[in-house]
């Protein structure tokens, strides 16, 4: 009788690919003085910076007013007093980091008057290409959900002629 075959696992001889609680490691760890000074160690990527990326990334795409809820909206601002703080920029972005890849939700206002499917479609390829390009991540998913639309300032609502008497 024949005793079953177990899988043998095997431990890499470099640490490839490890993620951790801070990021995610993206370059082989090798050591040595005969290996290629481009793998002489790891890089490691915050969700922040994911989240930095992906924030700026939708923000260009002409059409998209703000990014974050209501609520998220109205709290941050009044936290966020200087320009392009950290909060500011990743409002409205969450992010999940694996080893290899990683999925975007965004929460966004867009203008009123264009096409949402439009704006969002080229929202997904603005961040996709950012990301992708700036981390060597693959980015499997960018989910959109569109929470408001901005309308445009009437400009009379205050002090302008009153409609209802």
């Amino acid at each position: 009788m024949t005793e079953p075959i177990s899988p043998t696992v095997e431990k890499p001889d470099t640490d490839e690919y490890r993620t951790g609680t801070t990021g995610t490691t993206l370059q082989t760890a090798r050591s040595g003085a005969g290996q290629p000074p481009a793998t002489r160690g790891r890089t490691t990527i915050a969700g922040g910076v994911v989240e930095k990326i992906a924030g700026l990334a939708a923000r260009e795409v002409e059409g998209i007013h703000a990014l974050g809820g209501g609520f998220a909206r109205t709290i941050g601002a009044m936290r966020d007093r200087v320009p392009r703080s950290r909060a500011a920029v990743s409002r409205g972005v969450k992010v999940e980091v694996g080893e290899r890849q990683t999925a975007i939700d965004l929460d966004v206002v867009v203008e009123y008057g264009v096409s949402i499917t439009a704006v969002a479609a080229e929202v997904r390829e603005n961040v996709i290409a950012a990301v992708e390009r700036m981390t060597g991540l693959e980015v499997v998913e960018v989910n959109i959900s569109v929470d408001d639309v901005h309308l445009p300032d009437d400009g009379g609502s205050e002090g302008g002629e009153v409609r209802v008497q």
